[in-house]
């Protein structure tokens, strides 16, 4: 069933439903190229398919954190709170047509002229924009479209304050073109269960912050929004996400994207921001 298939994990997740074996032991059934095709792709997104086709659930925790996050009451990140200050939303599927690209040096002019404190990108909104070699990967045909975080834009070197206590698990520069350039990943608990958040698109402060290790306590300044020469050549703003598992990687990075056509795993993974930004859903909307 994997032999030859065009799209490796919609055939995984079919494959998972016919037989209980684990995923190297699917891959050894497989022949020699396909078996080259799956060992090149995020081995622990594999095995989330598996389990979200046998159990109903990518992370078998995701249910815990999204009910401990919905019981739990955060710390604005940003002051002046965006729950209270003007904000719009920035969706990129053409509904504001003079809207400059993100990544085009004319978006800050532009963003200026708007005389709001914010600019809302949307969780799971699917960006036909995401074109480049970087969200595409050798298990299909379908790029990495959709939107698994809040951005949140607003002048580089904007604080960010910590919504909620844990300890810094990655400090790292990603420097590839539209990459995340500065990011912290943070640990959390839910009553003994971890999750983790990202800060994506930091100014070079980070560094001089935190490290590794750290502690960060709900409140306290734990980055900046960065400019475009450190974060990634974004318009200044933030890219927020909720990791339910890291998925094994241990590189200070994690995908802000995920499959359309696998947003039921991708959704169990990185689950919505919303949860702790807790903002109306009209500020979503054009």
């Amino acid at each position: 069933m994997l032999n030859n298939a065009p799209d490796l994990y919609a055939a995984l997740r079919a494959l998972a439903t016919t037989t209980d074996a684990d995923l190297p032991a699917l891959i050894a059934l497989a022949d020699a190229p396909t078996q080259a095709r799956l060992r090149a792709l995020d081995q622990g997104l594999l095995a989330a398919i598996l389990r979200k086709a046998r159990t109903g659930h990518a992370v078998a925790t995701a249910p815990a954190i999204r009910a401990w996050l919905a019981q739990q009451s955060f710390p604005p990140m940003f002051a002046p709170d965006i729950a209270t200050a003007p904000s719009i939303a920035l969706l990129t599927a053409g509904q504001r047509p003079d809207m400059p690209a993100f990544s085009d040096r004319a978006f800050d002019a532009w963003f200026a002229a708007q005389g709001v404190a914010y600019g809302l990108g949307a969780y799971g909104e699917d960006r036909r924009v995401y074109t480049s070699a970087q969200f595409a990967d050798a298990g299909g045909p379908e790029r990495r479209t959709v939107h698994t975080g809040i951005d949140v834009f607003a002048p580089a070197m904007t604080p960010v304050h910590a919504p909620l206590p844990g300890r810094v698990l990655h400090v790292t520069y990603n420097a590839d073109p539209l990459d995340y350039g500065h990011t912290l990943i943070v640990q959390h608990q839910a009553e003994g269960v971890p999750f983790y958040t990202l800060y994506g698109h930091l100014a070079g402060t980070l560094p001089g912050m935190l490290q590794p290790g750290d502690t960060v306590q709900a409140g306290q300044v734990i980055c900046h929004l960065g400019d475009w020469h450190e974060n990634g050549g974004w318009a200044p703003h933030l890219h927020f996400q909720v990791m339910t598992d890291m998925l094994g990687r241990r590189d200070g990075n994690f995908v802000g994207a995920g499959h359309a056509g696998l947003w039921d795993v991708w959704s169990d993974i990185c689950v919505d921001p919303n949860l702790v930004l807790r903002l109306g859903a009209d500020r979503f909307v054009v």
